[in-house]
């Protein structure tokens, strides 16, 4: 529309003292935010006792190598279960789907360390299920069965994947929904099937979201220290702790948080380098929302228990079994200690 001005086009109106002090504004506010960044490098570049060459040559590859691990399971994980219910929840009907929309989100409130105190003590040698299992087969040691170990990093990759899809979800929903079936008519057209169409067109138009998504999950689970610490996986973060509290060397914490931080960095950069220079443009003016699948039979119980599943295991299994705890040890623990406390 004549008139109309863009936001660059709006901010070079604004006079010159305006300018400045946005600049002055946008200036202090950077400032406030990298004052943290920059006491860590402070400290690791001047540290009281310099331990970086005794953290290289030990602890240090060890702690790096069992992010890296970490990481990948857990982007791996947060990208299938993310992406494949954003998909099914946007682009198929299904028994349930309508509650699914909001419920896939839930987990998102489950905190990492809290989901691993439950299912330790539902899963370990002395909980429930193994208790089950050897009251139905006759097992009486470990000698007899084998049952996989839920503190380890097996276990710690699947807790932060139970907790950090919903990043991945939300974004590639909201992508899949704001497409347009004119894209995928036109795919469909040139000789592609409903589902080659949405493997071919809506997941490459959604990638630059899924990235976004699977990037903010590993930067959660690189900071994640109770899920960690509590399984006794020695990643970076527990490294901080151990350095800073147990041997009293701050410096030698701060440079650990140094290669923290590059972490970070690269997954920035992997993530703008994914989109590189990617555009997506509607060439209709139609956009019309997506219908969707309707899923019939055995496909459409197999897309709600793939729902169902997430949710299960992230939040109502947790949740239930906290409420337990709560309800059965009131009586104990609402105690005049317990109110002072």
């Amino acid at each position: 529309f004549r008139g109309a001005a863009t936001a660059p086009e709006q901010f070079a109106a604004v006079p010159g003292d305006g300018r400045r002090r946005w600049h002055v504004a946008a200036l202090v506010t950077a400032g406030l935010v990298a004052l943290p960044v920059l006491a860590i490098v402070r400290t690791a570049l001047f540290p009281t006792e310099n331990i970086w060459p005794h953290l290289a040559s030990t602890v240090l590859p060890g702690y790096v190598l069992t992010t890296l691990l970490l990481m990948l399971g857990v982007g791996v994980g947060t990208f299938v279960i993310g992406t494949g219910t954003a998909w099914l929840v946007a682009m198929c009907r299904f028994p349930g789907r309508r509650v699914f929309e909001w419920a896939l989100l839930l987990p998102l409130a489950m905190p990492g360390y809290l989901i691993a105190y439950v299912y330790t003590d539902l899963l370990e040698f002395a909980g429930p299920l193994q208790l089950a299992l050897r009251a139905v087969f006759g097992w009486s040691t470990r000698r007899d069965y084998w049952f996989p170990e839920i503190r380890s990093l097996g276990g710690a990759i699947a807790m932060l994947t139970l907790v950090l899809y919903p990043y991945v979800y939300a974004l590639a929903r909201a992508t899949f929904l704001e497409q347009s079936i004119c894209v995928l008519e036109v795919s469909r057209t040139l000789g592609r099937g409903t589902w080659r169409s949405l493997i071919d067109v809506a997941l490459p138009l959604a990638r630059p979201a899924i990235a976004v998504g699977v990037t903010l999950a590993l930067m959660e689970c690189l900071n994640d220290f109770g899920t960690v610490d509590f399984f006794a996986v020695r990643t970076l973060t527990a490294g901080v702790f151990d350095v800073w509290l147990r041997m009293g060397n701050a410096g030698g914490a701060a440079q650990i948080a140094l290669v923290m931080l590059a972490f970070v960095v690269l997954l920035i950069w992997a993530e703008r380098r994914s989109r590189a220079r990617q555009r997506f443009h509607h060439t209709s003016s139609k956009l019309r929302p997506i219908e969707g699948i309707r899923l019939h039979g055995r496909k459409a119980w197999a897309a709600t228990f793939a729902c169902v599943l997430p949710v299960a295991l992230g939040f109502v299994v947790p949740a239930a079994t906290l409420a337990d705890y709560a309800f059965t040890s009131t009586a104990a623990e609402w105690s005049p200690d317990f109110l002072r406390h």
